[in-house]
This record gives structure tokens, C-alpha cells and sequence, in this order.
């Protein structure tokens, strides 16, 4: 049986690390800036992020034989999250990718056609799921990596026990039939985070509630509404929760820190009311960072201070 170093562990994230170059203290993408190394995938990040909150969470993918994969592999040891599960690939490099914040926005570059993670596979699938888990982490940029990966991450929210699944739409990855093929996923799911706004760009709902009359056959649904708020569609009911207010630094990674929270409190057996408060407070905490990632205290002492 496959597992991991520390035995099970509460959430298998699955999914491309990237190695991300972004200019120190908010800087341009020019010549003579100073430039930072830091991993950036959004299963790790939700990985790491659930790591700082207390919980055991792994982290499977491919890597390449490489100084890159080598600094993707140490910096999520370094947050608590075990790494044992990751292959590494000879012959595919770790993919990168550029930040280039700009006064209406950061633009990312990705650089990465042919990765190690591009070639995941069902026989990865297969052994990786062999990890005793409470829940695997997935999103659909996985499934837009490759025909084989698509096909992985079929076999992955199809045959894992409790699958959360967060849309990530990014309609660079995509050749025009993401709306069919993330809904498939979405459905086949037990918990989804999707957008509002991205949930109309793919499927033309217009709020939360068209989304889950679209959505309905996963237990627990989570529109988020960027800066207004968060709707959760759960055996319980109905519940929303405002966003926070926030000094925006950067909003790469938000979105992975908001699902990050929300697990937290789904793990521990929160209330709807509370998951939703901690999904905010990490994703405020990013939201303010030049980074996808930001320290956190356990999440006992978030919710004493919230």
C-alpha cells in the first residue's frame, strides 16, 4: 500500500507546481529588477496553507530532475507539507512561470509545454490514491495540462473517497471545450469552489443560486463573489458570508487560500458560518502578501482572535 512518510494524512493534494519569478517589493518585469524564486501551484498552495493551520497535508505530483523541482520540493518541506509522493522526471523539466505586476493588475507568463506534471498519468493516479486521506484537493488546471492529465484527473474525482474540487478556470490553458469538461468535474465532485464571475464566463449563470441549479449534484458548494462575498450551498442550506475589506497587494493565490480556510473548518467539523470566516481570513491574509502563501497561526487561535 502506498503512504506517505507521516502515514495518512488529512488532505492529498494533487496537482503542477510551477516555479514563479516575481520582481522583489511589487517591482516591474524589466531589466535590472531584483527577482525572487518562490514555488507557485494552486493544490500545493492549499496544501501548505492547510499545513500552517494545523492539519497533516501531502502533496503528489511530478517534478523535474532539477534544481526547480529541487526548490518546489524543499519550500513545502520547510511549510509542514510531505512531499514523499512526488516523482521525479529525467527527461521533463518543472515549469515556471513570471509575475508582472502593472498598475491595473498582475500579469502572469506561464512557461510550461511539456513539464513533469504535464505528463501525469493514471497509473500516477492510481498509486497516489492508494494514500489514506480524509480528502483529495484538485483543481481543474490539472485537467487542462495535457490529454493525459485530463484524463488522470477523470480517474482521480472519480475513484477517490471525498474529492474537493476547485474550477480554476484559465482559459490559456483551454481550447474551447473547458465549459463541458470542468462541469463534468465539478459534478462529479463531493465540494466545489468556483468563482461567480468565472462560473459565468463558463456556463453564463448569472449569480450563486443559478450556479448551484447548474451545480447540484455535489454536497457542498462554494460560490465565491470576489470582494462582496461567499454563498455556501450545503446539506444545511443556504449561508453567505461578506468578504473582508483588504489592502490589495497581489490576488494571485487567493482563491487557493480562500478553499484552504474553508477546508480547515470543514476538517475540524466547524459550522457553515465559521468555515466560511476562516475561507475569508486566509484569503485576506494572501490577498495582502506579494506571495501566493502567507504564515499563519494555527486555526484555533484565528478563530479565537475572529
Amino acid at each position: 500500500m502506498c503512504a506517505t512518510k507521516g502515514g495518512p494524512v488529512d488532505v492529498l493534494a494533487v496537482g503542477e507546481t510551477m516555479v514563479v519569478v516575481t520582481p522583489e517589493a511589487g517591482g516591474r518585469l524589466v531589466s535590472g529588477s531584483r527577482y525572487l524564486l518562490r514555488p507557485g501551484g494552486a493544490e500545493s498552495n492549499v496544501a501548505a496553507l492547510l499545513a500552517r493551520l494545523g492539519h497533516k497535508a501531502a502533496w503528489a505530483s511530478a517534478l523535474g530532475a532539477d534544481p526547480l523541482g529541487d526548490l518546489v520540493l524543499d519550500d513545502l518541506e520547510r511549510h509542514g507539507v510531505d512531499v514523499s509522493l512526488v516523482r521525479r522526471d529525467g527527461q521533463r523539466p518543472t515549469a515556471v512561470y513570471f509575475k508582472d505586476p502593472t498598475p491595473t493588475g498582475t500579469r502572469v507568463y506561464y512557461y510550461r509545454g511539456g513539464s513533469a506534471a504535464s505528463a501525469i498519468s493514471t497509473a500516477d493516479i492510481v498509486h497516489w490514491s492508494a494514500q489514506p486521506a480524509r480528502l483529495v484537493h484538485v483543481s481543474g488546471i490539472t485537467a487542462a495540462l495535457s490529454e493525459q492529465t485530463r484524463e488522470a484527473t477523470r480517474a482521480l474525482v472519480r475513484g477517490a473517497g471525498l474529492v474537493s474540487f476547485d474550477v480554476n478556470h484559465r482559459p490559456q490553458l483551454w481550447h474551447g471545450d473547458a465549459p463541458e469538461v470542468l462541469l463534468d468535474l465539478a459534478q462529479d465532485s463531493d465540494i466545489v469552489f468556483v468563482g461567480r464571475d468565472e462560473a459565468e464566463r463558463l456556463w453564463g449563470t448569472a449569480d450563486a443560486e443559478s450556479v448551484r441549479a447548474l451545480l447540484d449534484r455535489p454536497r457542498y458548494l462554494v460560490v465565491k463573489d470576489a470582494a462582496i462575498e461567499a454563498v455556501s450551498f450545503t446539506p444545511t442550506g443556504v449561508h453567505r458570508a461578506p468578504s473582508a475589506e483588504v489592502e490589495v497587494v497581489d490576488v494571485v493565490g487567493a482563491g487557493d487560500a480562500f478553499a484552504a480556510g474553508w477546508l480547515s473548518g470543514f476538517l475540524d467539523d466547524r459550522d457553515e458560518t465559521t468555515r466560511l470566516r476562516l475561507g475569508h481570513y486566509v484569503a485576506a491574509r494572501v490577498l495582502e502578501s506579494p506571495s501566493d502563501f502567507a504564515d499563519l497561526p494555527p486555526a484555533g487561535e484565528i478563530l479565537a482572535r475572529l
